[in-house]
């Protein structure tokens, strides 16, 4: 059976924003996304970890759901808040996330029931980044989740392939120089 560390080495987490954040269309997104998941399962990535939010995270999971009925050697894991964490979600994003959770091959909560404990989402961030290499990211490059989380594997000295290329560099060329986070 393989350690925890060598199945790592072949995982690969997915993130990137809602639909409101986005700075191109979905379609735009889906073809990035697309590029990035090809090429990942190209140098042998064969788990893929995602927060399953609305947006591009969505968009990446449904990817790698399409990609798995061609290779079963493929899989998805779902790192969510909560059950029911969908339930205000807008209708056609609820479909698609209860869909994806009967795809997804392991669903990870992180509490087992709606909390105000905003804690939770830093908690299932850290634990997708604990347990992957590779984080592929779609950023506008504004705070949020998805900077954090770029943040975050940066600190961890993780591969980034991310369409903000050049801001993640600056960024870990600041840390490099003893700069802090902002």
């Amino acid at each position: 059976m393989p350690s925890e560390a060598e199945k790592r080495l072949h995982r690969c987490c997915l993130a990137g924003h809602r639909p409101e954040k986005l700075d191109i269309s979905e379609e735009e997104v889906q073809a990035w996304l697309r590029k990035q998941i090809d090429a990942a399962i190209g140098d042998g990535y064969r788990t893929f970890l995602c927060g399953v939010e609305p947006g591009t995270d969505i968009i990446a999971a449904q990817i790698i759901r399409e990609k798995k009925e061609k290779d079963p050697e493929l899989h998805l894991i779902c790192a969510v808040p909560w059950p029911d964490y969908e339930e205000d979600w807008n209708f056609i994003w609820q479909v698609q996330y209860r869909f994806l959770l009967e795809q997804a091959d392991i669903v990870k909560y992180f509490a087992k029931a709606k909390t105000e404990d905003a804690g939770i989402f830093r908690k299932r961030r850290e634990w997708m980044l604990d347990h992957c290499r590779r984080l592929i990211a779609y950023c506008n490059g504004t705070p949020g989740g998805t900077w954090t989380t770029i943040e975050d594997a940066v600190d961890r000295k993780m591969e980034i392939i991310t369409n903000i290329h050049e801001m993640v560099e600056e960024y870990r060329e600041g840390l490099a120089k003893g700069g802090g986070r902002a």
